[in-house]
């Protein structure tokens, strides 16, 4: 019993070694030393550390998740509409109605009027019931056309003159000229007139007959097409006759 209690003895005390060439080093046997100034952290304190380090982490983990939220919550992108065919129905109308078209110098350049207007929008054209037009040239000449309907397009520099069509001009040496048919082409800023209908065209004393017509008063050229005749006023003094005689060709 000695012997065991002074083993036990032994085992508690502090044992030294010595060895050589080193300094002498106290080794104790059993719980380590606590160190001094340390505190065991509870388990709040631990939570709270790890949150602080894992704070950045868990931020960008949130923004990534909130961004593909969002991507995924818009809607789709919408397809581009075909556009919608021009409609072949008049878009608007109107009545008695007067038209005027300035140049960008604010001179007045056409002037159109009707009892009815309708517009068309698949092909920008404009049909006209009972027309007047009233076109000016830069030189000051005025060209007076009517008929009872008439067919143009946008800005009314080509318009078709359909029903008892009649245009009035000046020629180049002053001179009043009248064309009359059922369909006359009139080209306003161009100043030119066609038809493929019979027409009737009165100037200088002259009745001209013809199958069809081509006009172009920049170049003073009337081209008569297909049968043809005329016929010529003889211009005698008022006091020799009473009345003017005609003679045909």
């Amino acid at each position: 019993m000695a012997k065991q209690a002074a083993k036990q003895v032994a085992v508690a005390m502090s044992v030294e070694l010595h060895l050589p060439d080193l300094p002498e080093v106290p080794l104790s046997l059993g719980a380590a030393p606590s160190v001094p100034g340390a505190t065991r952290l509870s388990w709040f304190q631990r939570l709270h550390q790890a949150l602080l380090n894992y704070l950045p982490l868990l931020l960008m983990a949130l923004l990534a998740l909130g961004s593909w939220w969002l991507v995924k919550s818009l809607p789709a992108p919408l397809k581009p509409r075909a556009e919608a065919a021009p409609r072949s129905e008049p878009d608007y109308t109107m009545s008695n109605f007067v038209l005027e078209r300035f140049e960008p110098a604010g001179r007045l350049k056409l002037r159109i009027e009707g009892a009815q207007m309708r517009h068309f929008p698949d092909t920008d054209r404009i049909e006209i019931e009972t027309v007047k037009i009233q076109a000016f040239a830069p030189d000051g000449r005025v060209t007076l056309a009517h008929a009872q309907r008439a067919l143009s397009n946008g800005d009314g520099s080509e318009v078709q003159l359909i029903g008892a069509a009649q245009v009035d001009s000046i020629d180049r040496r002053g001179e009043p000229l009248r064309v009359n048919s059922e369909f006359l082409h009139l080209f306003t800023a161009q100043e030119r007139l066609r038809t493929h209908l019979p027409v009737l065209v009165k100037r200088a004393g002259a009745e001209l007959h013809a199958g069809a017509l081509y006009y172009d008063h920049g170049l003073e050229r009337v081209e008569l097409i297909g049968n043809q005749h005329a016929v010529f006023t003889a211009r005698v003094p008022p006091k020799a006759a009473s009345s003017p005689s005609t003679v045909k060709h």
